[in-house]
């Protein structure tokens, strides 16, 4: 699978027009230069990182922020089969998710999850959350 040597890059799981346009604009506020690349379904999720259909020339992301609540297959779903996967696994899953249901939170890190981060309602909060996972996994921690 090729990596990307350049910019970091996210790969955005959400069905939500509007949780798209506030996670592409708290990154326009970041620091780090990052490549965002987002897709509105379980399906196109598990195309995109299996480099299938039309996601053939995709490049691995860095980190992956995974809404749960998707049409066609849902997050819980996604997750499962990238933690199963010998060339994805080690790619960081962050859910990025409304549900606060406790089977939502358990299954999610039952299947190794990196975190599990509620969606914040406002705009400033939810820039914030933003900023401090691109500053814990951009500038913090070693990817591989």
């Amino acid at each position: 699978m090729k990596k990307s040597k350049d910019k970091p890059r996210i790969l955005l799981v959400e069905d939500n027009p509007g949780d798209i346009r506030l996670t592409q604009e708290a990154l326009k506020e970041s620091h780090v230069e990052i490549t965002l690349d987002v897709v509105s379904d379980g399906e196109q999720a598990v195309d995109f990182l299996m480099q299938r259909n039309k996601y053939v020339d995709t490049v691995r992301p860095n980190i992956i922020l995974l809404d749960l609540n998707l049409p066609k297959k849902n997050g819980i779903e996604v997750l499962k089969e990238i933690k199963a996967h010998d060339l994805l696994k080690r790619i960081p899953v962050i859910v990025l998710t409304t549900s606060d249901a406790e089977h939502d939170i358990s299954k999610a890190y039952d299947l190794h999850a990196n975190c599990y981060i509620l969606k914040p309602v406002d705009f400033d909060d939810f820039a914030n959350v933003i900023k401090l996972i691109e500053t814990y996994w951009f500038n913090t921690v070693q990817l591989s």
